[in-house]
C-alpha cells in the first residue's frame, strides 16, 4: 500500500515538473523580442499599387535631401542612393549612366510613399523603397516614379540597434509628412471627386450679395451694409461714405450709388 502511494506521488511530481516546463517555455514564446523589420513596418505602412496606380496609400513621406534618383514604375533598374555617416550620397556611376535619358531626382519636398523595407542583418544596411506621391505634388497625370535609398549602418549595428534611432535615420532622407491631407490618404478616385465637389461647396457656402437699391431708407442701407465710416449731411442731402462705396440720400431715400 505504501509503495502503490508512493508510486502516486512520484507520477504526480512529474506531471507537474512537465506542466510548469510547458508553461515557462510558453511564455519565453510568448515575449520573444520584435525584430527590427517588424518594428519599420508598424511605423511605415507600405502603399498598395495596381500597376501604377496607387489603390491604397501608405505612410505620407517628404524628401528632405536631394539626391535621390527617380525612375519610372516599370523600370526594372533602380538606381540607389546612399545614405552613411550622416551624408546622402547621391546615386552615380555607370548605372545613373544608363537611366540619364528616363530618370530625374526626388526633389526636397516632394511627398513619396514606402513600397518594400528590406533589413539585411549580417550586410547592416536597409534598403528602403518609395514611389512618388502625385496627388500630394499635384502632378497630373501620374507619374509613379520610384527610387531607394540604401542606409548603410557600421559592422552589427542593426542587431543591436534601437528602433528610434534607425527611424531618426531614415527621417533625414525621409521624413513623415504632417498627414492632415487626409485627401492625400484617399484612393485616386475619391480625391478627383473630392477635387470636383470642392468649388461647389465654396460657392454654397458664400453669402448672397447685398443688393442697394434707388429709393432704399437709410435704415434699409444700414441693415445691408452696416453703419457707414462717415456721414455727411447736406440739408435734405446726405452721403454715407464706405470702404469703398459712396450712397447719395434725397429726403432719405437713396439717390445714387457710387
Amino acid at each position: 500500500m505504501r509503495q502503490n502511494y508512493a508510486i502516486s506521488v512520484f507520477s504526480l511530481l512529474i506531471v507537474l515538473t512537465n506542466i510548469a516546463c510547458f508553461s515557462s517555455a510558453a511564455n519565453g514564446q510568448s515575449a520573444a523580442p520584435v525584430s527590427l523589420q517588424e518594428q519599420l513596418s508598424a511605423q511605415y505602412k507600405l502603399v498598395k499599387m495596381s500597376g501604377a496606380v496607387v489603390t491604397d496609400a501608405g505612410t505620407t513621406l517628404a524628401v528632405q535631401k536631394g539626391g535621390v534618383i527617380s525612375v519610372p514604375w516599370r523600370a526594372l533598374v533602380l538606381c540607389p542612393a546612399k545614405f552613411q555617416d550622416n551624408a546622402l550620397h547621391p546615386s552615380m556611376g555607370m548605372c545613373a549612366a544608363m537611366l540619364k535619358d528616363v530618370s530625374g531626382y526626388f526633389k526636397t519636398g516632394d511627398k513619396v510613399y514606402p513600397t518594400k523595407i528590406e533589413v539585411n542583418l549580417q550586410k547592416a544596411k536597409i534598403s528602403f523603397s518609395v514611389v512618388s506621391c502625385d496627388s500630394c505634388n499635384g502632378v497630373d497625370p501620374p507619374t509613379s516614379m520610384k527610387g531607394q535609398v540604401v542606409f548603410q549602418f557600421p559592422k552589427g549595428y542593426l542587431e543591436k540597434a534601437d528602433a528610434g534611432t534607425v527611424e531618426n535615420a531614415i527621417g533625414q532622407v525621409f521624413s513623415i509628412g504632417n498627414d492632415t491631407q487626409t485627401q492625400s490618404n484617399q484612393p485616386r478616385g475619391q480625391q478627383e471627386q473630392a477635387q470636383r465637389e470642392q468649388p461647389a461647396q465654396q460657392e454654397q457656402a458664400q453669402p448672397d450679395p447685398q443688393t442697394i437699391q434707388l429709393g432704399q431708407g437709410t435704415d434699409e442701407v444700414q441693415a445691408a451694409l452696416g453703419k457707414p465710416e462717415k456721414i455727411v449731411n447736406l440739408g435734405p442731402k446726405q452721403l454715407y461714405v464706405y470702404k469703398d462705396l459712396k450712397i447719395t440720400f434725397v429726403n432719405g431715400k437713396v439717390s445714387d450709388v457710387q
